[in-house]
């Protein structure tokens, strides 16, 4: 028996009262597929010519650039939630702006950029959840430069961590984050692997951290920063003593009074 056209059109595709975004990015139909990463496998590359978009549903990821002269620096660090290489959706020439590697085992729904421009403009659900994930993703790049700018290195590295272990989103937070080098750690907030270790090593004396392998954050780091409490002395640079005075030092300073 001949089909008609209403049931030929795949229900994804369709406006309905039943759509709904969760639903929409969990699953494979038209112009989408789950792709699964095993850890440091690439999602894609700088440079690369960019025509689909990836939502990661498990798993954590990381976005990193490679300068001109080679330097490579970690931008920011992904969960599952996010969407990656919507640079896809300017142009039907764009290249990627960074490399997408899998930190651990991932899962994630890769969309066509014809599917998901499509799905942008005939399903509003789908479309307010997107403006919504680019409006956060916004702030938190804003929130990323002020704390590049007017926070301490010892500040920065928490708020990271805090960031990596998903505190701030909706549920209980992973207090166990992916593994991740003190080189990455530096690299994101802008330091010295050195500095990451004496903080690191710091937040595990006071009881914020577990540190022995794998990082386990506790909420008491949350309640610190929060609250413009961590301890005072920053150990950014250290701290200089005054050598013992000499008799000349002593008439020097005798002068100066």
């Amino acid at each position: 028996m001949e089909r008609n056209q209403e049931e030929a059109v795949p229900m994804d595709e369709k406006s309905n009262g039943n759509f709904t975004a969760a639903n929409y990015l969990s699953n494979e139909g038209t112009g989408r597929k789950i792709v699964r990463l095993k850890a440091r496998q690439l999602f894609f590359a700088q440079g690369s010519a960019a025509d689909s978009i990836y939502y990661l549903q498990a798993g954590r990821a990381k976005l990193t650039v490679v300068s001109k002269k080679g330097k490579e620096a970690t931008i920011t660090l992904l969960s599952a939630g996010d969407f990656m290489g919507e640079e896809a959706l300017t142009s039907v020439s764009a290249t990627r702006s960074a490399t997408a590697s899998a930190l651990v085992v991932c899962a994630a729904l890769k969309i066509t950029r014809e599917q998901m421009l499509h799905m942008l403009h005939e399903e509003h659900a789908f479309s307010k959840f997107f403006l919504n994930f680019m409006l956060l993703r916004g702030m938190r790049t804003q929130a990323d430069l002020v704390d590049q700018l007017f926070n301490s290195s010892e500040r920065r590295l928490a708020r990271t961590l805090l960031l990596m272990a998903d505190f701030g989103k909706p549920g209980e937070p992973v207090t166990q984050i992916p593994a991740v080098t003190q080189e990455m750690l530096a690299e994101m907030i802008g330091t010295t692997r050195s500095r990451v270790s004496f903080f690191m090593n710091r937040f595990r004396k006071l009881g914020y951290i577990e540190y022995n392998g794998h990082i386990r954050v506790n909420r008491s780091l949350l309640n610190v920063v929060m609250h413009d409490q961590l301890p005072g002395q920053n150990a950014s640079r250290p701290v200089l003593l005054d050598p013992p005075l000499t008799k000349a030092r002593r008439a020097n300073r005798a002068r100066e009074v």
